[in-house]
């Protein structure tokens, strides 16, 4: 099966008439047939599948409980109205480069493996990258079952409803102490290859980022009976912490958004009683990260107090400077730099990934395939056929030159 054969049969999965995105949440209806894709794409390639105890998907060359694995993947679950290619790009690769593999008759002497990780985005529960959490430890299993989405169901009765095992979730360290390296071929979140003409990039390092819950809580009342020098506001306080945002960020050469807000009682003719948005921030530096930060809070704090309007800031998540393993993103410069057609440059990101969970546990890499809008969590985010081609053999001549030896 080629990789456009694969992309079309994975395409309409999940994907809302009314937007053109993609709803792909996890332990959803499409996330379940996303999941039945994945194990359709591995058994038909008399590949050994199996769900590990996180919910993540494997499918297996060879047996991995010989060690010194060779792991390639993504994710299949996607944002809210999301583009088709951030996640899924990265497993139909995975597929396609063993094909392509087969296909030159290479000799594969290391296990092989293809991951799909459940609930990267975070979309349904709030946090991102669960399944990689939870594998690597970094989540316990007390939060994770505390993790709720917006209509109430907890993360353990939503696992129990797609047919898994919520009491099993925990840290495996026994399955990533078979893994010798993970590369994740990943969309570019950007135009830095476009900008520069070039299909394929190395990831140098994932920025520092994380999510701060803002509340602001005022008073509830008639929206045209009650006085403005009356009001109790907690919408203005927010609205101006918004632009605040915006203004810390350009002064740190950082990125800074409110992109999820919730209102109570959320009534057209009524003041809210509470305001609460969601502050996703990122930075090349730790440094500038803190100062954008610490800006937006204490301008937060400053329009609350103005308008009568109690604030609490809660950080939700955070993920310091990721440093993908030096000696595996240089051995995949020198196997990529042996075809002269294909220059690959090294570039940093400041989007999250499995990829990043795992390098504090496994060695990884990340391969980036040009965007040329440059959009990303959106349905206008694309790659053209030909850089997907591309980036499939580059992951194929990446996985020859560690599996292959």
């Amino acid at each position: 099966m080629t990789f456009h054969s694969m992309w079309a049969e994975l395409l309409p999965i999940g994907r809302s008439s009314a937007s053109g995105g993609y709803r792909r949440f996890a332990w959803t209806g499409a996330d379940r047939d996303c999941r039945a894709w994945f194990e359709e794409q591995a058994t038909a390639r008399g590949l050994t599948y199996e769900v590990d105890r996180n919910g993540n998907q494997w499918a297996w060359l060879g047996d991995p409980a010989r060690g010194d694995a060779v792991v390639t993947g993504s994710h299949l679950d996607s944002v809210p109205d999301g583009g088709a290619f951030d996640g899924p790009l990265g497993v139909v690769s995975a597929f396609a480069a063993l094909d392509e593999l087969r296909d030159r008759d290479a000799r594969i002497t290391r296990p092989l493996g293809i991951v799909n990780f459940g609930d990267e985005e975070g979309a349904r529960f709030g946090l991102a990258c669960v399944g990689s959490r939870l594998t690597a430890g970094q989540l316990t299993v007390a939060d994770a079952h505390r993790l709720t989405d917006g209509d109430g169901i907890t993360l353990p009765r939503a696992m129990e409803a797609a047919g898994h095992d919520p009491d099993a979730i925990g840290p495996d360290p026994e399955r990533l102490a078979r893994i010798g390296a993970f590369v994740e071929l990943h969309v570019e979140q950007g135009r830095a290859l476009d900008l520069s003409g070039d299909r394929v990039g190395i990831a140098s390092a994932i920025w520092p980022h994380g999510r701060w819950r803002f509340d602001f809580r005022g008073e509830a009342n008639h929206a045209g009976t009650t006085r403005l020098a009356d009001r109790r506001d907690p919408m203005l306080s927010y609205a101006e912490t918004v632009l605040a945002a915006r203004r810390e960020a350009e002064l740190a050469g950082a990125v800074a958004t409110f992109g999820k807000t919730a209102v109570e009682p959320n009534g057209v003719n009524a003041i809210p009683s509470l305001v609460r948005g969601w502050l996703d921030s990122r930075a090349a530096d730790q440094d500038s990260l803190d100062a954008v930060v610490a800006g937006v809070e204490k301008a937060a704090g400053e329009y609350a107090a103005a308008h009568g309007v109690d604030l609490a800031v809660t950080r939700e998540s955070f993920t310091p400077v990721v440093e993908f393993d030096h000696a595996l993103r240089d051995e995949l410069a020198r196997i990529l730099g042996t075809d002269s057609d294909l220059k690959v440059p090294v570039l940093g990101t400041g989007a999250g990934h499995d990829a990043g969970i795992l390098s504090g546990s496994i060695p990884t890499a990340m391969l980036f395939v040009r965007n040329p809008t440059g959009v990303s969590h959106s349905p206008a985010e694309s790659a053209t056929e030909d850089d997907c081609v591309a980036g499939v053999l580059a992951l194929a001549d990446v996985l020859e030159g560690l599996a292959c030896r």
